[in-house]
């Protein structure tokens, strides 16, 4: 029963969970990340298409679609259930409700891409409903692929149709769920920013390293604004943090690979020798409360937990903050600066403690 548990564990907290993360990249992480570069150029053609790009990869559909095809990998889903949680995915993404005013106000400050329609707000299940329903697409696809000679009908219909159900009646939960949780954490972060921000930094960062899937969950809860912010500065004392207290033993390899890749490489150095975990804690618990109290850093959504992969996070903030000399200042220090320098001095004083030294964070080759 035990081991029963930690394969279903596995696979839908690890791999479901990674594979929408995955999906959520391929879509509307990129879609943002060329929206804002397009942004920037001064040429018309050239701006107007790469916006267009970014307008189809930030499609609701499309994002729900990229989520299905990626939760579906991730299982081992056979192909034609693949492509049909690319449906389930696409359709169970977008299911919502119809909210009241005092919701539609809400959301208008923390959902810049909630949709107005006559006057009121949707809330859309976005990620949340896509992980419950192309689960069970997956599952129930997946117990009659290939087992018959219709299996180009049975399979499809089988796998879209119960999921496609399941997400009709729990998806407008799931997104007014979402919200309110989304909304209870930003706002407790915006009256208790000293805490929030230490609290935000620390478990999201943790999340981050741990073989869980960050930027899924920060997408689910529709976290933003300063939490949003608290949340990409504790991603990237972890990542920045360990490639530069590891740099000693992995050199150049490791600094990439954990400083623009990710700091799961180390969760085996942890798991043997959790100590080396604490030096990147804390440079998440000081970098956090200086980002919602002093530089007031915002961030949004799923760019909030990616940190800096590929320089998602920074660049989530430099799309969600008001652009000013304090909030670059803030940027290059919270992201970059103070994660490394503060990792590196609570590392060393850590060695100089015995708890560990440079080599149990050695990554192997």
């Amino acid at each position: 029963m035990k081991d029963k548990l930690k394969l279903y564990g596995k696979r839908y907290f690890i791999d479901a969970m990674g594979g929408m993360a995955q999906g959520l990249f391929a879509s509307l992480l990129i879609g943002t990340i060329i929206g804002t570069l397009g942004g920037y150029i001064p040429v018309a053609p050239i701006r107007d298409f790469l916006l267009m790009i970014a307008s189809v990869c930030k499609n609701d559909f499309v994002v729900g679609a990229a989520i299905g095809i990626g939760m579906a990998r991730a299982m081992n889903a056979s192909p034609l259930v693949m492509y049909s949680s690319a449906v389930v995915g696409a359709g169970s993404y977008s299911i919502g409700l119809i909210v009241d005013k005092a919701t539609m106000d809400i959301a208008a400050h923390y959902i810049p891409g909630a949709a107005l329609e006559t006057g009121m707000t949707k809330l859309i299940a976005g990620p949340g409903g896509c992980f419950f329903a192309v689960i069970l697409a997956v599952e129930l696809g997946m117990l009659v692929s290939k087992k018959t000679k219709l299996d180009i009908l049975v399979t499809p219909i089988v796998t879209i149709l119960p999921a496609m159900l399941l997400a009709r009646l729990t998806c407008p939960y799931i997104a007014y769920a979402m919200f309110y949780l989304g909304d209870f954490i930003n706002t407790a972060t915006e009256y208790a920013p000293l805490w929030m921000g230490i609290v935000i930094s620390v478990v999201v960062g943790m999340i981050l390293t741990l073989p869980i899937s960050s930027a899924a969950i920060c997408a689910m809860i529709g976290i933003s604004g300063l939490a949003g912010g608290a949340a990409t500065v504790g991603c990237c004392a972890q990542m920045v943090g360990f490639a530069v207290i590891s740099f000693r033993a992995n050199r150049w390899g490791g600094l990439l690979s954990q400083g623009l890749g990710t700091s799961m490489l180390q969760m085996g150095n942890i798991c043997r020798k959790p100590q080396i975990w604490v030096a990147p804690t804390l440079a998440a618990a000081v970098c956090g409360p200086l980002s919602t109290l002093l530089f007031r850093l915002e961030c949004t959504g799923v760019s909030a937990g990616m940190g800096t992969c590929g320089l998602v996070g920074p660049i989530g903030v430099i799309t969600a903050t008001p652009h000013s000399a304090t909030m670059w200042l803030g940027l290059v220090l919270l992201c970059l600066v103070l994660p490394a320098v503060l990792s590196l001095v609570f590392s060393l004083i850590f060695e100089k403690l015995g708890w560990y030294t440079v080599d149990d964070m050695k990554l192997d080759a």
